[in-house]
This record gives structure tokens, C-alpha cells and sequence, in this order.
């Protein structure tokens, strides 16, 4: 049985291996690492340069899965996400040719480049594990994770993701601008190595991460927690700046993120500051703000983070 001191152990050797190529990212590896673990999907949104490509094919190399990168386009069709029958002339039948969903990783780069119609044909993907075409259905491997990324920024051209398609997303980072002291480090690396392609020594093994994944569903999660969990996500539900607030599976995602947090730090119980870690990545992105709201200038990050320090916590926490 694998316990939560060995998650521990070998989540710090995957962030040890992917922070040896992604610089100053340590943060937003460990979240994408517990959303792994916790068997979810991630949404990269952030301005094009800073290195999102890189931590999701750095990501996968530590863990050992079968990578594919998705660059969405406008004229990308769901054919060319979740592949098509083709017509085989020597056998006289149609045979299904696999298209890139069909992997351990999916790095779908630039999600909101595409028309809604194309991105849809992830939902069922992402949700059920599976893509049915022509009436027949497949599953996807195991693991399958997405790793999408958006550019918030651009407007002309692109298509912004339905609050359905956010929903599929366990958690939303915000990469961010490096210090100056990190991003020289970026540039000493790059001219240490010789060749702009990084590679990551593999850590784990698609067995064991599913083993990882099985050891984070053991971990225990007390009364006041689930509480705590609940309460933030009916707090945005009442906030006046929001229009349509965080579901239950907002309060889920608190919940399954926090357990991963708890073991990655070795504990196999959850403590009100991991769910306090992953609040904003996990709920920011499922809140609908007003109109009048928005135009001013007020985020669902900005919302969140009021939130956390109004919600009240657990009274007693374990050490």
C-alpha cells in the first residue's frame, strides 16, 4: 500500500526533476502536480513566453506519460482532436485512426483559439474518459490528463471557453512574470545546455503515478474541512460582485486538490491551509460576475481571495 510519506517522497522527486528545467515555477508545478494526483485537468492562463508549454512537456517527462501537444487553430475540427473513421480500400471497411486525445498528457495549446464546436469535442474526453464518434465509443487510456493553455489577453480571433468547458478544469494557474534574479537564471540555463530543448529525467512510471492516485484517495478528510469547503463555495454564491458562483463540484475540487496538497507535504490528512493553497486556482475560473462588476475591473481572483480571509476556518486543525 503505498502510504502517504512515499507520495510525499516521490511528489518531491517529480518537482525536484521538473524545477531543474522550469525555473521559478515552483508553485505552479506543485499545483499542477496535485491536480494530477488528484486525477484532474489543468487550464494555463497566461501571456505567450512564460514557459507553460514547457511545464506541461516537463511534467509528463517526469512522470513518464505519453505526451501530445494540440495546437488549436480555427480551422481545427473535432475529427482532428478525437481522430475519425478512415476508409481502408484493401479491407473494403472503415477503420478508426486514433486522433492526439488518445494519449497519457494532452497539451491543448492555445484552447481558445478554436471555435466552440472543436473545443466541445474535449468535454467528453476530459469528463468521462472516453470519445464516442460515429455512434461507437473508446476509451481513453489511463491516466489521461489535459493540459490546456490560453492567451488572456488577445480578443481578436479567438473564442473564450464556455463556463461549461471551464467547469472540466480542476484548477486555473496563473504562471506569471519570473523575478529578474529567476528569469537570468532562465538565460544562464539556456546558454548552459547549448540547445533550446530541455529534457526532464523520468521519475515515476505510468503504474506507479496510478498507484499515487490510488494512495490519494485514502487520505482522510475531517468534518470541519469538508465544512470549510462548503462554506467557501456557497460564500461566492452570496458575494455581490458574482452573478452565478461556484458549484458543488467547486467545493469538490477543494477537497481533492487539498488531499493531493496534504500528501505531497507527507501528511494522509488535510489541513485548512491546504484548501486555503488551492482556493483561488480551484474556484476563480467557475464564477460568473455581473456585468457591471466586471467592467469594473473586479476579478474572481480578487473575489476569492476577499473570501478567504472572510469565510471562517475549522476551529481546531491536527498536527
Amino acid at each position: 500500500m503505498t502510504t502517504a510519506s512515499d507520495i510525499g517522497t516521490e511528489g518531491k522527486a517529480v518537482l525536484d526533476a521538473v524545477g531543474a528545467v522550469v525555473v521559478g515555477r515552483h508553485r505552479s508545478v506543485r499545483l499542477a502536480l496535485a491536480a494530477v494526483l488528484a486525477g484532474g485537468h489543468v487550464l494555463l492562463e497566461d501571456v505567450p513566453g512564460l514557459g507553460k508549454t514547457l511545464m506541461a512537456r516537463s511534467l509528463a517527462q517526469a512522470l513518464r506519460l505519453d505526451f501530445k501537444r494540440l495546437q488549436c487553430t480555427p480551422d481545427l475540427l473535432p475529427a482532428d482532436v478525437t481522430g475519425s473513421f478512415i476508409y481502408n480500400p484493401g479491407d473494403r471497411e472503415f477503420t478508426f485512426r486514433a486522433g492526439p486525445v488518445f494519449t497519457g498528457l494532452l497539451l491543448a495549446d492555445e484552447i481558445n483559439r478554436t471555435p466552440p464546436k472543436t473545443q466541445s469535442a474535449l468535454l467528453e474526453a476530459m469528463q468521462e474518459r472516453q470519445v464516442t464518434v460515429e455512434g461507437r465509443t473508446f476509451p481513453l487510456p489511463r491516466p489521461f490528463h489535459v493540459l490546456a493553455t490560453a492567451n488572456p489577453v488577445e480578443y481578436e480571433g479567438t473564442y473564450p471557453l464556455p463556463e461549461a468547458q471551464l467547469d472540466r478544469f480542476l484548477l486555473r494557474l496563473d504562471v506569471g512574470y519570473p523575478p529578474a534574479d529567476e528569469e537570468v537564471e532562465v538565460l544562464r540555463r539556456r546558454l548552459a545546455r547549448r540547445q533550446e530543448e530541455a529534457t526532464v529525467e523520468p521519475v515515476l512510471d505510468t503504474e506507479r503515478l496510478l498507484a499515487l492516485q490510488d494512495g490519494v484517495e485514502q487520505v482522510s478528510v475531517d468534518e470541519d474541512i469538508l465544512r470549510y469547503c462548503v462554506d467557501l463555495a456557497a460564500a461566492t454564491r452570496a458575494h455581490q460582485a458574482v452573478e452565478v458562483g461556484a458549484s458543488p463540484r467547486g467545493a469538490q475540487a477543494l477537497v481533492l486538490v487539498g488531499r493531493a496538497l496534504a500528501v505531497l507535504d507527507g501528511r494522509d490528512f488535510v489541513l485548512p491551509e491546504d484548501v486555503k493553497e488551492c482556493a483561488v486556482p480551484a474556484l476563480a475560473h467557475r464564477l460568473t460576475l455581473r456585468p457591471e462588476t466586471w467592467t469594473s475591473g473586479i476579478t474572481g481572483v480578487e473575489v476569492v481571495t476577499e473570501l478567504l480571509g472572510r469565510v471562517p476556518g475549522p476551529a481546531v486543525t491536527r498536527s
